[in-house]
C-alpha cells in the first residue's frame, strides 16, 4: 500500500513539474487585429476611434520614444521625440509601448545593461504619469545588422530580464533581411512587411515601390518556415513622400500588392495570419483603403 501511495505521489509531482516546464517554454502568444501608432502626440479623433471599433482592434503598439546617439561629447544613447499623451488612453485599449532604437546606438562601448534599465524604467514612468494601466508587453524596434547583432541580442536579453521583473513580455520587430540571422531572445516578433525597397534607388514611374513590392519580399520567404520565433505580420497603409528632380513623388502601398504579399507569406507560415497589424493609425491612413479592403488585410 505504501508503495502504491509513493508511486501516486511521484506521478503527481512528475506531472506538475512537466506542466510547469511546458508553461515556461510556452511563448507569449498574441492574436487578433492590432495597429501601430507612430506619432509624437497621442490624440484619437472620431475617425480613428471608429476604425478601431469597426475592425475590432484592441491592441495598439504605440511608439513612446526613439533612442539616438547624443550629439554631445559623450555620444551616449539618449531618448528623443518622446510622445505626449494629450488625451487619455481608452480603457478598452491595451497599449504596447514601442521604442525605436537607431542602429548606431548598438556599437562598442555602449553599456547595454544600463541602457536596458533606463529604457524600461522610462516606459514604466511614462505609464504611471499618464495613467496607462493596461500594459503587458514592451516592443523594441531596431534595424540591426550582422555586425552588431550579438551586442543587440545581449541588450535584448537585459531588456527582457528588466521587463520580466515587472511582469512584462518582450517582443521585437523583425525586418526581412534579419530572417537569415539567428532568432533574437524575445517572446515573439513582428515581421515588418513594409519599407522593403529603397527611396535612394527609386528611379521614377515604373520602378519598384519602395514601400512594398512582392519581388523584394520573395527572396526572404525561404527563411520563414525554419524561423523558430513566433511571428505576427505588419502591413503598410501609409503614404511616403519625397522630392525627385524637383517633383513631389507620393508612394502608397497598392492594396493588391499588400494582399498578394499577405497571401505569399501565409503560404509559408500559417501562423502569420494569427496576429495582423497595420502601420500606422492616422486619419489620412484610415481613408487610404475602404472598410472592405481593410477587412481583407485583417483577414485571419
Amino acid at each position: 500500500m505504501k508503495s502504491l501511495i509513493l508511486y501516486i505521489v511521484i506521478g503527481i509531482l512528475s506531472f506538475c513539474l512537466t506542466a510547469c516546464s511546458e508553461e515556461a517554454r510556452t511563448p507569449f502568444a498574441r492574436s487578433g487585429n492590432s495597429v501601430y501608432y507612430w506619432q509624437t502626440t497621442f490624440v484619437l479623433d472620431s475617425v480613428e476611434r471608429a476604425f478601431l471599433k469597426c475592425h475590432d482592434i484592441k491592441t495598439v503598439y504605440c511608439r513612446y520614444f526613439d533612442v539616438v546617439v547624443g550629439d554631445g561629447a559623450s555620444d551616449l544613447p539618449m531618448p528623443n521625440a518622446t510622445i505626449q499623451f494629450l488625451q487619455s488612453v481608452p480603457d478598452s485599449l491595451e497599449i504596447v509601448p514601442t521604442v525605436f532604437i537607431m542602429n548606431n546606438c548598438m556599437q562598442r562601448g555602449v553599456n547595454t545593461d544600463s541602457l536596458a534599465r533606463l529604457i524600461v524604467r522610462r516606459i514604466v514612468q511614462m505609464n504611471e504619469t499618464n495613467d496607462i494601466a493596461n500594459v503587458h508587453e514592451i516592443q523594441i524596434d531596431c534595424d540591426y545588422t550582422l555586425r552588431n547583432r550579438e551586442l543587440y541580442y545581449r541588450f535584448l536579453e537585459q531588456v527582457r530580464q528588466e521587463a520580466r521583473n515587472r511582469q512584462l513580455a518582450l517582443s521585437a520587430t523583425i525586418r526581412l533581411h534579419q530572417l537569415s540571422m539567428p532568432e533574437p531572445p524575445v517572446d515573439y516578433g513582428v515581421l515588418m512587411l513594409y519599407n522593403t525597397g529603397s527611396l535612394e534607388k527609386y528611379e521614377g514611374e515604373g520602378s519598384r515601390n519602395p514601400i512594398l513590392d512582392l519581388r523584394d519580399v520573395q527572396p526572404y520567404l525561404r527563411y520563414l518556415r525554419d524561423y523558430r520565433l513566433p511571428l505576427g505580420a505588419a502591413y503598410p497603409v501609409f503614404l511616403w513622400q519625397r522630392e525627385l528632380y524637383g517633383v513631389s513623388i507620393n508612394h502608397v502601398a497598392d492594396y493588391e500588392e499588400v494582399v498578394r504579399t499577405k497571401q505569399a507569406v501565409e503560404r509559408e507560415r500559417e501562423d502569420l495570419r494569427r496576429l495582423i497589424l497595420t502601420y500606422h493609425l492616422a486619419h489620412e491612413n484610415v481613408d487610404r483603403y475602404t472598410s472592405k479592403q481593410y477587412e481583407e488585410i485583417y483577414k485571419h
